[in-house]
């Protein structure tokens, strides 16, 4: 679809909505970034993962990489509540190193890749530079990240802690980094926003989940020209 046409369609989709709710999307969009992503490595509780998307979409990151391997990929649904709705979500199944594949996907789009670990040799969140685009690896609820996932990372990351334990748990790592690092991009004069592209496609599809039944008011409107 061209943006001419996309445009045109979204301008008419928006006329059946209120105009609060025009408003919030707008608004949502300006916050969105893709500036950071979080890759999650074989979660296999579905509480866990479906906060994981929770906390992302609340600061505002667009994307989430599933990678699946002795475990199905399950949402639920009372956790996330809608937030997979909102966001970009690409799926890496078993496969043969479905990790790697998503590591080297994100690499070829410029990303640097840092794993996160409880590790004393890792450096600390405010030591990490955001100038780069960056996607964060978070591994299994038992065992962390794979020794691939580790040895295919650029950097390495850890939260401070002051405690007898020694980690978060994955959907509170997941928390505390992003909301770190979006507040710290934020306040930065780092090009973090989408691009205007980027924001009219998405625009376009989150005006489609806003209403019941869009794909007819697609058809009518694309029938008085075509």
């Amino acid at each position: 679809m061209d943006n001419i046409l996309r445009k045109s369609l979204t301008k008419h989709l928006e006329s059946f909505l209120t105009e609060e709710r025009k408003l919030l999307l707008h608004k949502v969009l300006e916050n969105r970034t893709r500036h950071i992503t979080v890759v999650v490595e074989d979660l296999y509780q579905t509480q866990n993962i479906s906060a994981v998307m929770r906390s992302c979409e609340c600061v505002g990151i667009q994307d989430i990489h599933i990678v699946e391997g002795e475990n199905d990929f399950q949402i639920h649904k009372a956790i996330a509540m809608g937030a997979d709705k909102w966001l970009s979500i690409t799926h890496y199944q078993k496969e043969n190193d479905p990790m790697l594949s998503c590591i080297n996907d994100l690499k070829s789009k410029g990303y640097t890749i840092v794993a996160t670990l409880p590790d004393n040799n890792c450096c600390l969140l405010d030591e990490l530079s955001l100038e780069k685009p960056i996607a964060f690896l978070f591994g299994t609820e038992l065992t962390g990240l794979s020794k691939e996932a580790v040895a295919a990372a650029d950097k390495t990351v850890k939260i401070p802690m002051h405690g007898f334990t020694n980690s978060f748990n994955i959907s509170n790592s997941v928390a505390i980094i992003v909301s770190h690092c979006i507040e710290k991009l934020r306040n930065s004069d780092i090009c973090w926003q989408l691009s205007q592209e980027e924001k009219e496609e998405l625009l376009f599809e989150w005006v489609q989940k806003s209403l019941n039944k869009p794909e007819l008011l697609i058809k009518r409107y694309l029938e008085q020209f075509y």
